[in-house]
């Protein structure tokens, strides 16, 4: 079972430059493909899209996480998470010629956001277990939302394994600045992302 990926930003009309836009969401995609290893990489499709495959569901997750940090406040974006069976028609184009029930379900869970009462929801997830994860990722999302931008650089770093000084240093601040903005919800946040993926 392949766990999908297709992502879209919010609000795409709005933005005045656009190939700027386009050129940061290339980079912070590039950069969540070195840190996580994707079966298939995350790329810009049509419009925009941007779309990848992971071998896990909690890496999956981890990757619409990473991805929204890495482009708030500028850019906020939604990913529609899906399980089931890939089928790739055609290996040599880019993005891949594929369809299947894993690449239908990410696309069930993007339309899902589009409805009234999950407008405000940044990630979803069609698949086995979804009573169980869409909980805790409409949480998880609720509570990024009321980060700063700063808040937002240090839950990225804590959750690539960076300590506490590392992210004062990185920061121009004090340990003690950091483990003030930890104790108000980032500690939670990467807990319960790292939980989530012990508990696969």
């Amino acid at each position: 079972m392949v766990h999908t990926l297709i992502g879209d930003v919010i609000g795409s009309r709005a933005i005045t430059d656009r190939a700027g836009a386009q050129s940061e969401i290339g980079r912070v995609l590039g950069e969540v493909n070195t840190l996580l290893t994707p079966l298939q990489r995350l790329e810009p499709t049509v419009g925009d899209e941007f779309q990848g495959a992971f071998e896990t569901l909690p890496d999956a997750t981890l990757a619409a996480l990473l991805i929204r940090l890495g482009l708030l406040p500028g850019i906020d974006v939604r990913c529609g998470l899906g399980s089931g069976e890939v089928s790739v028609h055609d290996a040599s184009r880019a993005p891949l010629l594929q369809d299947g029930p894993g690449w239908w379900n990410a696309r069930g869970a993007l339309e899902e956001m589009s409805v009234a009462r999950r407008a405000a929801a940044r990630t979803w997830y069609v698949g086995p277990e979804s009573a169980r994860v869409n909980p805790f990722l409409l949480t998880r999302d609720a509570l990024v939302d009321r980060l700063s931008e700063r808040g937002c650089r240090m839950l990225r770093l804590s959750l690539l394994g960076e300590s506490q000084q590392a992210i004062a240093t990185a920061e121009g601040i004090s340990k003690s600045a950091v483990s003030q903005q930890f104790a108000r919800g980032i500690s939670a946040l990467r807990d319960a992302q790292l939980l989530f993926g012990k508990a696969e």
